[in-house]
């Protein structure tokens, strides 16, 4: 496959050039295998769990100070730049990548693909999330200091009500798509975007289906919290609010911003 000449001058894009870029990212992970989608989806679930294990560092090894709350947030950060630097499977990076696809061409077809990719990528996030969890509510792979820490942030992120957890979760779902949004025009910076703005969702206190199934499924495996509750509690919640974020608002927002500016289809 030859290289789009967009795509290759990355520092001359304009906001038509980003959704052509983002938009072609989107069209290869639509044919890529589902075995492939499937195993790169296990391992973000599995490697987003080191936000998790990130701020329990943070939270047990750093003085119980005011200042602490925003220090132990950049523990948050780790596992997001493991997964989208690792160009890992994250389910809520594909609510912007593969729906601008859909958006310029919003064919049956089209919807039936992100359907099937939504649904293997998500489902095996939540795979490699209780791996993780498994591995750290029963191995031996972590200090046992770090299970208190733990456990206080699996209680917190997953006891919001229903409500609260679904509109805390859009503000999340736009932060993970405007990352997205600005990788291509972010060469050498790439690792401070991802470090700063996933800070942001842990210390506004948002909520990401990914990332939070790691807490929902420690919980989960040690019988604290029931599938029912964790499932109308938080992750539906949490989930169709991270898809409103990321698809409904900042997805449709780019593509109102450059629809008309867009060549012909191809």
């Amino acid at each position: 496959m030859g290289h789009d000449p967009v795509v290759d001058d990355a520092e001359k894009l304009s906001s038509k050039d980003i959704f052509e870029v983002i938009r072609h990212e989107g069209i290869e992970e639509l044919e890529r295998p589902k075995a492939s989608l499937f195993w790169s989806g296990i391992a973000a679930g599995m490697m987003i769990s080191l936000s998790v294990l990130g701020e329990a560092i943070f939270r047990t090894y750093l003085p119980d100070s005011p200042w602490r709350y925003l220090l132990e947030n950049l523990g948050y950060s780790l596992g997001f730049i493991v997964v989208i630097l690792g160009s890992m499977q994250l389910f809520t990076e594909n609510t912007i990548t593969t729906v601008l696809p859909v958006m310029r061409d919003p064919s049956p077809a089209m919807f039936q693909q992100v359907g099937v990719l939504w649904a293997i990528v998500l489902f095996a996030n939540v795979v490699g999330a209780f791996i993780a969890a498994a591995a750290f509510a029963y191995g031996s792979f972590i200090p046992a200091e770090l299970v208190p820490a733990i456990t206080e942030l699996s209680e917190h992120a997953t006891g919001f009500a229903p409500g609260e957890a679904f509109h805390r979760a859009i503000p999340a779902g736009v932060i993970i798509a405007a990352i997205v949004w600005m990788l291509p025009k972010s060469e050498g910076f790439e690792l401070f975007l991802i470090m700063i703005f996933t800070w942001l969702i842990a210390a506004g206190d948002f909520t990401h289906v990914v990332a939070g199934s790691v807490e929902m499924a420690f919980l989960m495996v040690q019988g604290a919290l029931p599938l029912q509750t964790a499932i109308w509690n938080f992750f539906l919640p949490v989930l169709a609010g991270n898809i409103l974020g990321g698809t409904a608002i900042f997805a449709l927002l780019s593509f109102g911003q450059v629809r008309h500016e867009l060549p012909d289809k191809e």
